[in-house]
Formats: C-alpha cells, sequence, structure tokens
C-alpha cells in the first residue's frame, strides 16, 4: 500500500515524455544518442524529454521547468544559449560553415586555445572526445613503435573505440586481440604503475588517464608520473574532457604544475557546441603533419572538425572564461551547493549516506544503503523526489549560470528527499518508493 510519500510523487507524471521516450527507443537504439542520458538512468517513466533551456534552467516537453545539473553531461558549463557563445556562433552561421580549404577560423581558434593552454605547442580540433583521445593513442604507438596501451582503472570512461570499449563490460563486438593489447593501472598507485611498466617492459606506448576528478592527487602523483614516463619512454596523455577549464583556465596540467606529452580537451570547450581537441608536444604532434621525414600518421581527418560555428563557440568559451573568471565562480557555486547540501544531510540523519565528491567545481554523489553500500535503488529513490522538486540532476555538477535562488531551492528539495531516505533506511527497503524498476548503471553487459 502506497505510503503518503510515495502518494505525493505519483503526482508527478511525465505523460509527454513518456510517449517521447517511446518514440526515442523505435527509432534511435537505446534511445539516446549518448548511454548516460538514456532514460534507463532515471526512475521508471521519470526521464524528462527536453524541450529547451535557458542559463541555468531547462523545460520538458510537460511544461516543468527544471534547475539543471551536469548540463550536457558537464559541457554547458556557462548556461544554455550563453549570449556571447550564441552571437560569435551565429555570426560565422552567416558567413558559411565549411570550405573546401581551411577557414582563417582555424589558425585563430588554434592561437587562443594555445594562448589559454600554454602547456601545448600544437593543437588539432575534432568534433568529440573519443576521436581526440583514439588519436592521442595512435600518436603515442607511432612514436614508440609500442603496441600496448595503459589505461587508468579508476576512470569510467575514454573513448567508444575499441582500445578502451573492448575492457568495459559493453565488449561485443570487439576482438579479443584488440583488447588484450589494453592494460590498466590504479589512480594514486605509482609502484603498481611502476610494476605493469616493467612487466611490460618496452610494450606500453602511452599512460592515458583523468589527471583528476571524484579524487584529487596526492602531493606529487602527477610528477611521479611524469618521471615513470620519461624513465621508461613512454608517453603521458592527460584526458582533460572533464578537468579542461574546470579545474583552472589552462586545464588540471595548469593548476598542478605537470606538463603531459598529450592532452585531450572537450565538453567545457564548446559550451555544448561540438568541439574537442588534441593537444601537445610539438614534435609528437608534427607525426600528424607533413613536416617531418618518417612514416606519416592518419591523426585526425573530419569533414566537420573545423566547423566555423563551433570553432567561434570556442574562441567565445575561452575569452569567457578568462575575462569573467568563471572557473572560480564554479568553484563558489559548488562551495555554496556542497555546503548546503551536507547540512541538509546531516539535518535528516543521512549524512553518511548520501556522500558528495569531487572538486567543487565537478560534484558528484553517492547514494549508499543501510549497509554503507553503494545502491542504486536509493539512488533511484532519491533521484525521484529531485525531479519531482524540479531539480534534474544525475549529479551536482554546476554551471556558472547557477544564481544563488537556485542553489537555495536545489538544497530545499534535497532536504525534503533526505527525509524520504531516511524514512527508508529506517525500514531497511526502498522499495515502496521506488514506483518502478531502479535505475541501472551505464557499463553493465547486458540489457
Amino acid at each position: 500500500m502506497a505510503t503518503e510519500d510515495t502518494e505525493n510523487t505519483e503526482e508527478f507524471l511525465l505523460p509527454r515524455s513518456r510517449l517521447a521516450n517511446e518514440r526515442l527507443h523505435a527509432l534511435i537504439p537505446g534511445g539516446a544518442h549518448t548511454y548516460a542520458k538514456a532514460d534507463d538512468q532515471y526512475p521508471e517513466n521519470l526521464a524528462p524529454v527536453i524541450s529547451h533551456g535557458r542559463g541555468a534552467h531547462v523545460w520538458d516537453v510537460d511544461g516543468n521547468r527544471y534547475v539543471e545539473y551536469g548540463s550536457g553531461l558537464r559541457s554547458v558549463s556557462l548556461g544554455h544559449a550563453h549570449p556571447r557563445v550564441i552571437g560569435a556562433v551565429r555570426r560565422e552561421l552567416d558567413r558559411g560553415s565549411n570550405f573546401v580549404r581551411p577557414s582563417i577560423v582555424e589558425v585563430e581558434a588554434a592561437e587562443r586555445f594555445l594562448a589559454t593552454v600554454p602547456t601545448a605547442e600544437m593543437v588539432k580540433f575534432a568534433k568529440n572526445g573519443s576521436d581526440a583521445t583514439t588519436a592521442a593513442v595512435r600518436l603515442a604507438r607511432a612514436a614508440t613503435g609500442r603496441p600496448r596501451v595503459a589505461i587508468c582503472a579508476d576512470h569510467p570512461f575514454f573513448s567508444v573505440d575499441d582500445w578502451f570499449i573492448g575492457t568495459t563490460p559493453m565488449s561485443a563486438g570487439v576482438p579479443a586481440a584488440t583488447s588484450e593489447l589494453t592494460v590498466a593501472f590504479p589512480y594514486g598507485d605509482l609502484a603498481a604503475t611502476e610494476e605493469l611498466l616493467t612487466r611490460y617492459q618496452d610494450e606500453i606506448a602511452c599512460l592515458i588517464l583523468e589527471p583528476a576528478t571524484h579524487t584529487e592527487p596526492a602531493p606529487g602523483y602527477l610528477a611521479g608520473l611524469r618521471e615513470l614516463a620519461d624513465r621508461h619512454g613512454c608517453v603521458l596523455v592527460f584526458d582533460e574532457m572533464i578537468t579542461g577549464f574546470r579545474w583552472s583556465e589552462a586545464g588540471a596540467q595548469g593548476l598542478y604544475g605537470v606538463v603531459p606529452d598529450l592532452s585531450t580537451f572537450g565538453k567545457a570547450l564548446g559550451n555544448g557546441f561540438a568541439v574537442s581537441a588534441l593537444a601537445g608536444r610539438r614534435d609528437l604532434m608534427e607525426l600528424g603533419g607533413q613536416r617531418h621525414s618518417g612514416d606519416r600518421v592518419f591523426l585526425l581527418s573530419t569533414t566537420h572538425g573545423a566547423e566555423t560555428h563551433s570553432l567561434a563557440a570556442a574562441m567565445a568559451v575561452l575569452t569567457t572564461y578568462v575575462e569573467e573568471g568563471v572557473t572560480a565562480r564554479l568553484h563558489t557555486l559548488g562551495e555554496r551547493l556542497a555546503a548546503g547540501v551536507r547540512d541538509a544531510a546531516a539535518t535528516m540523519g543521512v549524512g553518511d549516506h548520501i556522500v558528495l565528491r569531487g572538486r567543487a567545481s565537478n560534484l558528484v554523489f553517492a547514494t549508499l544503503d543501510e549497509n554503507g553500500q553503494p545502491s542504486q535503488q536509493y539512488r533511484t529513490l532519491f533521484l525521484r523526489r529531485l525531479l519531482a522538486g524540479g531539480v534534474l540532476a544525475p549529479s551536482f555538477v554546476v554551471s556558472s549560470a547557477l544564481g544563488d535562488a537556485d542553489i537555495d531551492h536545489t538544497v530545499d528539495v534535497v532536504a525534503q528527499a533526505c527525509g524520504v531516505y531516511r524514512k527508508a533506511l529506517d525500514a531497511a527497503d526502498p522499495t515502496p518508493w521506488l514506483a518502478g524498476r531502479p535505475v541501472k548503471p551505464v557499463f553493465r553487459r547486458l540489457a
């Protein structure tokens, strides 16, 4: 029998979104173009389909407005339809977006990027992060003549390409021989990484990792990786898809003062427009060019990689970050949100069960059960209450468009959700508050 709490959530219905999700699944495998956006990541029948967004808010096709976090899977860090970015894009659209030869915008965007990330010497733009990270791996293999790639086992995603996806539970379609060329090392453990490099002596082309995400690097860790890569003759690659600009305007490499050989950027770079970047040492990057005497490397060759409007968006984003101190604002907003959420959780007696992790500009939350173990069921309960309160938050990753009122509202909704969470913990069973199947992990072997 439904409790008062479950009755209240059942009043929050999304009939148009539900129909739209059925249409999506009928025509698009998985019902979305990114697995992390799929409706199985949300409570059953409560996966809103978005109509439009502005600033820190989005509206679904049912007419509900939400305060949104993790916008565009962390790509929209300035808020939706940011006027400076949209203005730059519109100016280029009137001038044409793609030509038979490079546009002058390409060199201007490269100059702006390298001025913002001065630890890199060359840059090449693409449309998505997977292409950029795979290009980094290819460069490393070409430069070293080695076959193996060492990925950080504690970071969830690097690429849709076989060298990474073959290591996940969703490895169908990837030959085992390909997957066997990828090995893993634990984040923060230099001794284990050196053991791996020694075991596969002269076989590992590169170490690739996110320099930081949910865990800050221990003092000396990144510098230690730099030394290991140098000593073992492999390429050090920083995946800065998330840390780029959110950690500092010059990325995590600028913040921590450790320079990788290659690094990849995306997400925040375009504020929702499709643009990514591979950057790094001139001698490595030039292997994908024409000014060397060795074998040519087919680095990145994308028809749409240098569309003028996306590069204009990137330049506007870079300028806005530098001129307006966006990274500092993201940290300030995140700190205010984290303090409010932690206080609300503690007040309702669930401070040990709803746990915030990560840098203030990149907050995620863990939902733990009565035994302190991660729980998809409790995550479902929490997400249902947030959605019913007008908060769309698969994470608590902030955008600079958030205002104090948005954060205050979020904290109020979190407090209400924590009250229900406490009841479920006391019952040692969240099932009465789920109203359907629990949310599912992205990476799983069976659909």
